[in-house]
Formats: C-alpha cells, structure tokens, sequence
C-alpha cells in the first residue's frame, strides 16, 4: 500500500493546475471516471489502457486542501521499451508503476519526460534515477528546481522540442509558450494523435486552478499554436481530471480567453 504524503496547504495550491473548484467534478467522482476502462489498479496506481501504444497512469496525494488529488501521466510503448510521461506523485507510486511495467508488460523504460517543475510531474523522480532511467525536461524546469534546491532534478535539458525513440517510433516533447508555468511542455505520440497536454490542459469544466507560476495573458495564445502544431489530435490527456479529445484544448483556449476579457 502506498504511504500517501499531507503537505501544508500553501504549498499543495503550487503543486496542483487543476484544484477543485464549484463547476468541478469531486474527488469521488473524478476517482470513479479514473477507474473507468482500468486495467491495473490498487490503492495507490489505477493504469488505463488509452490505444495499442499509449497509456494513462493515475497515482494519488492526499492534500489538506484539495483532499485525495488525482494525478495524471501517460506512457508510450513500442515492442519492447516505454517512455513516460510524469512521474506518479511520489516516489512509492515511481515504484508501482515502473513494477507494473517490467513485470507484467515485460517493458523496459527508456527515459522520463517532465512537463514542468511542480512536485505534481516530479515527486516520484528519484525511483526512476535509482533504476538508471535518465530523465528529460524543458531546461528552464532544471532552472526552476534547482533554484528551489530541489531533490528531484531532471538530467537532461532541452530548448524547444525534444524527439525520442521508443522502439522504431519517435515522441516528442515540445514547449509551445507560457500558461500554467513559464516551463510547461506538453507530450506527443504522432502515430495515434494521442497528446499528454499536463496541467497546461484543463478538462472540460474546470476552473483555472493554482496561477501562481502562470501566465494567463499568454495561455490561450499558447493553445492556439499547440493545435496549430498539431492538429491531427485526436486524444488529449490532462494534467488532473479526465482525458478527452480536442475539445479540451478549445475549452483552455476559451476560459483563458474569458479570463482576459471580463
């Protein structure tokens, strides 16, 4: 069983894009969706199978704030290798899912890909560094986290977009502006149009979450060009809440918009 971590309110407000807010589903509810169509679960990690190469990983923080959060992150696979997207919330989780991986789909995990500083894309980092699985990020997250004297550093930066093998098939990572965070990268598998959009996503009707380290004025221009650069899109996976498709990017787009025009 995982041991969940309780962390201070003010600082649970700067891990999470997608806290819940009056027009958003409840915890319960959000947990219900998440075990919809799972194909590993236990208390701490639900996994869903989204496509033939990509899937969805859940873990779990239990907040003074915001109660049990969910978290989520994607996997791809091609033959015989996995690239992820995030790591699970903590390091136990890091360990459960990276188990789960190399026992049961017999996977080697290639390298991890974070999308930006927050503990909520980081905080399991350290399991994956302990296995010899290097670890990627957008060089202004290594900036952020090294300044905060993090732990859990990536080791390995990029400016722009990133481009990794995972079999005889390429993803990529690729930072398209400011929103949630100056750093925000989001996660593309072309080869099934599925996108990993992370806390720069919101599901649909979500509030606007923590905008401590946001950009609002910038994050609906910043949509626009993420489906100008990819508009073959078909799923999209947030950073907490439910994975749908395109409308999720136009809804982003659109409360930002509001947002800037009151």
């Amino acid at each position: 069983m995982m041991k969940y971590i309780v962390i201070a309110p003010l600082i649970t407000s700067l891990l999470f894009s997608c806290g819940k807010t009056s027009n958003q589903p409840g915890i319960k509810e959000a947990t219900r969706q998440h075990r919809d169509s799972a194909v590993y679960e236990t208390g701490g990690l639900i996994v869903k199978k989204l496509s033939g190469h990509v899937y969805q990983h859940i873990t779990f923080l239990n907040t003074q704030s915001f109660g049990r959060v969910p978290c989520n992150g994607m996997v791809v696979i091609n033959g015989n290798e996995a690239i992820v997207f995030d790591t699970p919330a903590d390091d136990n989780g890091s360990a459960e899912l990276l188990d789960y991986l190399s026992a049961k789909l017999n996977l080697k995990v290639t390298a991890l890909i974070a999308t930006h500083f927050h503990a909520d894309c980081v905080g399991g980092l350290k399991e994956f560094h302990k296995k010899g699985i290097p670890s990627y990020a957008n060089r202004l997250t290594i900036r952020f986290l090294n300044e905060q004297n993090s732990d859990n550093i990536p080791q390995n930066g990029f400016d722009g977009e990133l481009a990794l093998n995972v079999g005889d098939k390429k993803v990529y990572a690729s930072f398209s502006g400011e929103g949630h965070t100056r750093d925000n990268v989001v996660g593309y598998f072309p080869d099934e149009h599925i996108m990993f959009g992370g806390c720069l996503v919101k599901e649909v009707g979500a509030g606007k979450g923590n905008l401590e380290d946001a950009d609002t004025v910038a994050w609906s221009g910043t949509i626009v060009k993420l489906k100008a650069k990819y508009p073959e899109v078909k799923v999209v996976i947030p950073g907490h809440g439910k994975t749908g498709g395109v409308e999720l990017l136009d809804y982003t787009e659109q409360l930002f918009q509001a947002a800037n025009h009151p």
